[in-house]
């Protein structure tokens, strides 16, 4: 069945080059499909409870397949509440992946890099930051171990894509509908706050460090959405966010690799 997508808004309503001039955001205005503030909060809360099983101290069954079970239900949860209260058109956030989204892809997570790394240098000056405890798990792995961390970083990103997206559209329809705000003022309204959600819940990753995770994680979440504002694909910004981890902590994998040869 095909898609219906919501039509693209006029050059006025756009936030000029940041967003191609084709198609919307779905949803947050009725279009394919119109969800109330109540469904909302049902795709939120499914948000929240796909999050919590992934950080919950749960020894799952299965050794290293029992692995997988957090990773997947971390995305599978939101998208089903997604396709539960929007069953003809959850599909309306997800796009064709063809040349030009590939090359977005490695552009925003490549532009993503060398942002944070520009904000961490300045953030270290002036505080002190803490390391993410995954790159010493990897590089205490074996070569299979490894692998399966990177293969298993896929679903997990994808799900960290949809509890900033999912919330990104939510807020959209509520400024747009509960305080009657413009499309530029939304869009700009949902991405910092959205970004601001997602930096929060890597508190516990970085050891509650607030000023890092607001400047660096905030800032790198900011860029990731990028994708997302300009195509209104999921798979875009997904890509980038894989890419971005993957070359991150292949650099660091490989860096400690160096390290212990010398």
């Amino acid at each position: 069945m095909s898609l219906t997508l919501p039509r693209a808004p006029t050059p006025d309503q756009r936030l000029g080059r940041l967003e191609d001039p084709v198609g919307d955001f779905p949803f947050y205005n009725g279009a394919p499909t119109a969800i109330s503030g109540a469904q909302w909060l049902l795709v939120m809360v499914a948000t929240a409870v796909g999050f919590g099983l992934l950080i919950a101290p749960i020894t799952w069954p299965g050794g290293a397949i029992g692995a997988w079970i957090p990773v997947l239900l971390f995305p599978a949860i939101p998208l089903a509440a997604l396709a539960f209260v929007a069953p003809d058109s959850w599909r309306a956030i997800f796009g064709k992946v063809g040349w030009r989204e590939l090359r977005l892809m490695i552009g925003f997570a490549l532009l993503n890099i060398v942002v944070t790394m520009s904000v961490g240098v300045l953030v270290n000056t002036y505080a002190e930051v803490s390391s993410n405890a995954a790159g010493a798990k990897l590089a205490s792995q074996d070569v299979q171990g490894q692998l399966q961390m990177f293969a298993r970083m896929a679903p997990q990103l994808f799900g960290e894509e949809l509890v900033t997206l999912l919330p990104f559209l939510a807020l959209m329809h509520l400024f747009t509908h509960r305080f009657g705000a413009g499309r530029k003022g939304a869009i700009v309204a949902a991405w910092l706050i959205s970004s601001l959600i997602f930096a929060m819940l890597h508190l516990p990753t970085y050891n509650w460090n607030w000023i890092q995770c607001i400047a660096i994680i905030g800032t790198a979440r900011l860029v990731l959405t990028l994708p997302w504002i300009m195509t209104k694909n999921i798979w875009v910004s997904t890509g980038a966010h894989i890419t971005n981890d993957w070359l991150i902590f292949g650099a660091g994998l490989l860096g400690a690799g160096l390290a212990a040869k010398a």
